[in-house]
């Protein structure tokens, strides 16, 4: 049975570089639109609690026509009370049967002066939440405006994307299956340390790319000889030379 051919350090970091490439055109299209589902997301909440305060202002409008009915019936009640008083006082027999009745009434009339105050207060209260709503109201009609048109940006990009982000998750796919199982761990756990997902990068200006820190120039002829995986002893990253990284950015440009 014939051998499996041995791949060269070269040819592992090329194939490395390869899926850098790939991965970090599809962080590239996921924050394109990184931002707007989260955006989209914010507005239905908010317009969900705008809903919810709107149904408060129209429950508590209610409630303060319920109280004016409710008042509204006190004062008939206090009224027909005070009728029958005026009947009574017709045929008093003392002083003391018509000073009785008189304080009924007199209790009548300030029942129905309260009653009014309330009704008074009542209807200050449905005037202002009408405005309160009326304002909520706008307020509920822009940010659906707002979300309209954020959604239809998404769907947009979404549209845009989708397609190319497949393809490329189906590319990076086939290059994770070129590369062995312990170096794919290693280029998972990088990208998920740092904050733009660049496990591999290329020496520039005899600094790792992104990184201040010098490379010695004996370290920098070691990458250059492409015999050996090199990681970047400040940034924790794999390291490649620029005319690998070159070579290999053009040769990704035209497959995807």
């Amino acid at each position: 049975m014939a051998k499996k051919k041995e791949i060269t350090i070269e040819e592992k970091l090329r194939a490395l570089y390869d899926l850098q490439l790939i991965d970090s055109r599809i962080d590239e299209i996921r924050n394109i639109r990184g931002e707007l589902p989260l955006e989209v997301e914010d507005l239905e909440n908010e317009i969900a609690g705008l809903n919810a305060r709107l149904e408060k202002f129209n429950e508590s409008i209610k409630d303060s026509n319920d109280g004016i009915s409710d008042q509204n019936i006190l004062i008939e009640q206090a009224k027909e009370l005070r009728k029958k008083y005026e009947e009574k006082l017709k045929n008093v027999r003392n002083n003391r049967e018509y000073n009785s009745i008189v304080k009924e009434q007199e209790y009548q009339d300030l029942e129905i002066e309260l009653a009014e105050k309330k009704i008074t207060q009542f209807k200050e209260q449905i005037e202002q939440k009408n405005e309160s709503i009326s304002e909520l109201n706008q307020t509920i009609k822009e940010r659906n405006d707002h979300l309209k048109s954020k959604k239809k940006e998404l769907n947009s990009i979404m549209k845009e994307t989708e397609k190319e982000e497949n393809v490329l998750l189906k590319k990076s796919n086939e290059f994770e299956k070129l590369i062995e199982e312990h170096l794919i761990k290693a280029y998972k756990r990088i990208r998920n340390s740092v904050k733009n997902g660049l496990a591999i990068v290329p020496v520039q200006r005899g600094a790792a790319g992104g990184s201040f820190f010098s490379i010695p120039p004996q370290v920098q002829l070691e990458i250059a000889s492409r015999n050996k995986i090199i990681i970047d002893e400040h940034s924790g990253r794999i390291l490649v030379d620029p005319e690998l990284a070159a070579e290999e950015e053009n040769k990704i440009k035209k497959l995807i």
